[in-house]
């Protein structure tokens, strides 16, 4: 397991305390969201030289999203020569179309567009991965059943976010990484109380089984904690760590015995 953390800033004075410590809450990398990487994309070595050897790691997952259509495959386009230069391990794609009155032809089609671009991402050395969201064309269990067999040769993988999929009345997240593990590639733990994203462990979510699931399927990528609640940065940092941390050793411990 790697611990990464994500979340947004207000400032360039926040940009820099986010991208300057994360390594001393123990976290291994960050997945940044658009307005933190955006003014490098068309200059990715100035955010070489400007983070050096800490660059693939500040970038190790870039969050982004959008539309399908030609202004928005130019931009992961971009992102993916971005992502060669500084390292990026996955662009995690949040795809920005509402989910009312989708079909599932519409479903497959995204999905076969997607695999192109994943096949794309990958002669960049990074991988797309698909950020399923509420009110987003993969929402429901049934469609990440429809668009998962639409996608060619595992070309795009999954994204799972605890708090989407509980806002999106799917409950059993721990069901969602079982099925899914064989394209699962990146978890955001994210908490939520009445549609409120809370720091971890202080919303409604059980983690228990979601961790447990982890480590029955041999989970070994990024746990990242997507953090939204809108707290301080320096506590969410702190707190997130030392919950991903605990309850990740506590369940592995569980595993063994």
């Amino acid at each position: 397991m790697k611990m990464a953390f994500s979340k947004p800033t207000d400032n360039t004075v926040e940009q820099q305390v986010l991208f300057s410590r994360y390594h001393s809450f123990g976290y291994q990398g960050l997945q940044l969201k658009n307005g933190q990487y955006r003014e490098y994309v068309g200059d990715p070595a100035r955010f070489v030289e400007q983070w050096g050897k800490d660059a693939p790691a500040i970038a190790s997952g870039l969050i982004t999203g959008g539309l399908l259509d030609e202004t928005g495959i130019a931009s992961l386009r971009s992102l993916f020569k971005f992502a060669q230069t500084v390292g990026t391990e996955r662009i995690i794609f949040c795809h920005a179309q509402p989910r009312q009155g989708l079909s599932r032809g519409d479903i497959k089609g995204f999905a076969q567009v997607l695999s192109e671009l994943g096949k794309e991402a990958q002669q960049y050395r990074t991988v797309l991965s698909l950020h399923h969201h509420y009110n987003q064309p993969v929402m429901y269990c049934e469609d990440f059943e429809v668009f998962f067999d639409a996608v060619n040769d595992q070309s795009v993988k999954l994204t799972v976010d605890t708090a989407h999929l509980i806002k999106s009345g799917i409950n059993d997240i721990a069901g969602v990484l079982r099925d899914y593990r064989h394209v699962l590639d990146n978890v955001h733990l994210k908490d939520i109380t009445d549609s409120a994203f809370k720091v971890l462990g202080q919303g409604n979510i059980d983690f228990a089984p979601v961790f447990a699931a982890l480590h029955e399927i041999g989970y070994a990528g990024w746990l990242c904690a997507d953090e939204e609640s809108g707290s301080d940065l320096p506590g969410a940092m702190e707190e997130c760590a030392r919950f991903v941390a605990n309850s990740w050793q506590q369940y592995s411990h569980e595993a063994i015995n």
